[in-house]
């Protein structure tokens, strides 16, 4: 036998003993006066492990759903995404970004840059929102997560083959944060700045609070880092979750039961999801 037929040999077998983490994510169900029903369930989007969704309550609701909503569909077509942030955030000229982040930040920023070995005058032709976003990407990287384990696509995969809707899309997504003005992206910038060096640790907490289902723990943290901001939270959560909730009605009039998988925090606490739906007359009942 061959040495590179033993190597593949054993990369299977340790690909098939891999031990999956089990997750159970909040789930809860909803349903209307009218016999509208739909299925919620917060996401995450890079685990460092791979994981496991199976459960019982988990399985009957893909199971009875009768299709999946997403924030976006197309998590796969990375050329698609690059193409919108480029369209989106390119300009001819912009000042440097240590300019863009205020005289508190830049000591920090210029360490996020050295540690990351990304070139000051990268986002000299880019808005300062993608900036942001840029640097937030490459503090993330750093902590060893990965999105091929990330629960959304996960879900995908469990309801491939029923009907698939998106909220946003990339393009919409990312056309969220190129509205926002220029004083409110220099916020996202500082936000992501600031919120590094603990960036690992909120990442584990939320990471945690995810796979044990813990409600109160993630309502918790919708108002730390980012969210912190009251215009950042209004234009990233508030205002998409009621773009949702007038997507999502739409759907349950038709008699449509989806199982709608999105970013955990916008479903919990006095804002979320949820909350919302329940103010609107639906009963939601927590499966999981």
């Amino acid at each position: 036998m061959s040495n590179r037929l033993i190597a593949a040999l054993l990369a299977l077998l340790l690909a098939a003993c891999q031990q999956k983490e089990q997750a159970r994510p909040a789930l809860w169900q909803l349903d209307g006066p009218n016999g509208e029903r739909a299925w919620l369930l917060g996401t995450i989007h890079a685990l460092p492990n791979p994981i496991s969704l199976d459960s019982p309550a988990f399985d009957r609701a893909t199971a009875e759903a009768t299709g999946l909503v997403v924030e976006v569909a197309a998590l796969d077509d990375d050329k698609r995404t690059a193409l919108a942030f480029h369209s989106l955030s390119a300009v001819a000229a912009a000042p440097p970004i240590t300019a863009r982040a205020s005289e508190l930040d830049r000591p920090v920023l210029l360490k996020l840059l050295t540690e990351a070995k990304i070139p000051a005058d990268s986002f000299n032709q880019m808005d300062t929102w993608a900036a942001a976003l840029m640097l937030g990407q490459a503090v993330s990287a750093r902590s060893g997560d990965d999105s091929g384990n990330g629960a959304d696509r996960l879900v995908l995969k469990e309801m491939k083959g029923k009907p698939l809707a998106e909220f946003e899309g990339a393009e919409r997504q990312l056309a969220i944060f190129d509205a926002l003005p220029e004083a409110e992206q220099r916020d996202l910038l500082s936000a992501v700045i600031r919120s590094a060096s603990t960036a690992r640790e909120d990442g584990r907490k939320l990471q945690q609070a995810w796979l044990r289902g813990d409600a109160a723990a993630l309502a918790a943290l919708d108002h730390q880092g980012l969210l912190a901001d009251p215009e950042l939270r209004e234009a990233l959560l508030v205002r998409r979750n009621e773009a949702w909730i007038a997507q999502l009605l739409p759907m349950l009039r038709r008699g449509e039961k989806p199982l709608v998988a999105v970013g955990t925090l916008h479903l919990v606490g006095q804002d979320g999801l949820v909350t919302r739906l329940e103010a609107q007359g639906f009963r939601v009942t927590r499966l999981q």
